[in-house]
């Protein structure tokens, strides 16, 4: 990969998985050190961050803050401020989900994931954001969803959360141009990821209907394309928003769902 960010620092929330760790891989390889931070083994996060330093001759740090807390949001990019340099590049990519009808959804569970996959971003941007607009440079990328462009049933704290995220980058896109910081929201469609593995295994033996029918007919329903978006296109886009490319695009909603919204 064409080491365009050589000399950035970039924090990424929710990188030890998934979609999160496709990112920080793919702005480890672009040249950024890189802040990693979430939940899981710790052998295999070391390795995971051993890996990246190895391949690509930067520096990557974990630190594991329950964002839910802004107390551990504030520590961690403190920490990130002490080890890596103050962020150049954040993304708010950590979140959780819950379904159940509106009239039995678990208060804690609203409380919760409102507080991770909403206001968790507003507290990285908020102590991210002096440091920007001192380098007068900065790229802010929310992993949204395409739950934050429409709605689904039985989904009411996620959706709420992702369509605040989509207003908040909105509101800071608008604060912080003059300053050359830019922040815009990608929205994914069902991503393949081994959490979601799981839901389908759980899915087809719940129901008994063959995975291959739950993957087409449950899962990517409405995906217009008939696949799942690849978390390292995902990654691939964050990065790009990175780079000279992405700096006249800011408060964007940028959809990648297999055509869902385009119906």
């Amino acid at each position: 990969m064409n080491r365009q960010l050589d000399g950035k620092a970039a924090v990424v929330t929710g990188s030890t998985s998934g979609v999160g760790k496709e990112i920080a891989s793919q702005l480890a390889a672009a040249g950024c050190d890189v802040v990693i931070n979430g939940f899981g083994e710790s052998l295999a996060i070391e390795a995971f961050k051993l890996g990246l330093e190895a391949a690509h001759g930067v520096r990557v740090v974990f630190h594991g803050a329950d964002l839910t807390q802004p107390s551990e949001v504030a520590e961690m990019m403190v920490f990130a401020a002490d080890t890596v340099g103050e962020p150049d590049i954040l993304v708010n990519n950590a979140g959780i989900q819950h379904v159940s009808p509106i009239e039995t959804f678990p208060v804690e569970m609203w409380d919760r994931i409102l507080a991770l996959n909403l206001s968790a971003a507003f507290h990285t941007i908020r102590l991210a954001m002096p440091a920007m607009r001192r380098r007068k440079w900065g790229r802010i990328i929310n992993i949204a969803s395409v739950h934050g462009l429409v709605a689904s049933p039985f989904k009411a704290a996620y959706i709420s959360a992702k369509h605040g995220l989509i207003g908040l980058t909105k509101a800071v896109a608008l604060e912080a141009a003059k300053d050359g910081i830019t922040c815009n929201a990608i929205c994914p469609g069902f991503v393949h990821t081994p959490l979601m593995e799981g839901q389908i295994d759980d899915q087809a033996r719940a129901t008994g209907i063959p995975r291959e029918r739950i993957i087409e007919e449950v899962i990517l329903a409405k995906h217009v394309k008939k696949e799942f978006v690849k978390a390292e296109h995902i990654a691939a886009w964050v990065t790009m928003l990175c780079t000279d490319a992405g700096s006249s695009t800011t408060g964007a909603s940028l959809a990648m769902d297999a055509g869902w919204t385009a119906v």
